[in-house]
């Protein structure tokens, strides 16, 4: 089901789902990213590690960052895209300007931790060197649903 997105979008975001929901399996919070090049070919892509490699920085998008800056040899990443199944936090969202990608494309709003619109915008703060452009939404049902399934099955146990 396509929403307002562009529809070149939508393929990536599956396949963060897919890796999302890898994660969930694992223990991980299930959320992933992926970073695209400009031709929209996936250099990068990762699911949250922070249970399993015991550190609070590897959020999905921090650890697909690392990995498409290593494959690349540029720590800058212009012209590139990064997606994720949930709106990026304070420490994703900063890495994504730091990392200077072009897009950043996200599913599921994040009220209480998003820095993509929900709580601020960091990505798009005009006092910033870079800004991204943002795609929010993308397959925004699919990805809180995932979310939603895995916190109701951890309640349950």
């Amino acid at each position: 089901m396509s929403g307002t997105w562009p529809a070149e979008h939508e393929a990536p975001m599956r396949r963060a789902l897919q890796l999302a929901a890898l994660g969930g399996e694992s223990g991980e919070v299930p959320v992933a990213a992926l970073v695209t090049d400009p031709d929209g070919e996936v250099v990068a892509e990762a699911h949250n590690r922070t249970r399993a490699d015991s550190d609070p920085t590897a959020h999905a998008e921090v650890l697909a960052l690392r990995a498409a800056s290593a494959r690349l040899g540029d720590w800058r990443l212009e012209g590139h895209t990064l997606y994720a199944t949930l709106e990026p936090c304070a420490l994703c969202a900063g890495a994504a300007v730091l990392a200077r990608v072009r897009t950043v494309v996200f599913g599921a709003a994040d009220p209480k931790a998003g820095m993509c619109g929900s709580i601020e915008n960091l990505v798009c703060d005009p006092r910033l060197n870079h800004r991204a452009e943002l795609v929010p939404g993308v397959l925004a049902e699919e990805s809180a649903r995932l979310l939603r399934d895995f916190f109701r099955q951890r309640r349950s146990r």
